[in-house]
């Protein structure tokens, strides 16, 4: 199955979340936070400005991204956990 985001929203896959610390602490199930930075898996077409231009978007796929801890909304496909943002929320694009 595909997802195919309208507008300037941006589909997201999370990147794993850490179990370890730098200093080999296991950090417990409890105690662990939403990781703020993911990898994009689709982008759409971009807002339409009132003179019906449409604007590009500033992310693509494969882009490695950061976002808010409460950004977008999440969406289950096919056992897979996703976020739907727009592209507003997303803070910055990680360059390696």
């Amino acid at each position: 199955m595909k997802i195919r985001p309208l507008q300037d929203r941006v589909v997201v896959r999370r990147l794993d979340e850490l179990t370890k610390t730098s200093g080999g602490i296991i950090i417990p199930d409890t105690a662990k936070e939403k990781p703020s930075e993911g990898i994009v898996e689709a982008v759409g077409p971009g807002m339409v400005s009132p003179e019906g231009k449409v604007i590009p978007m500033g992310v693509k796929v494969g882009d490695k991204v950061l976002f808010g801890k409460w950004s977008g909304t999440e969406v289950k496909l096919e056992g897979e956990t996703y976020l739907l943002i727009k592209e507003p929320e997303i803070l910055g694009v990680i360059e390696e």
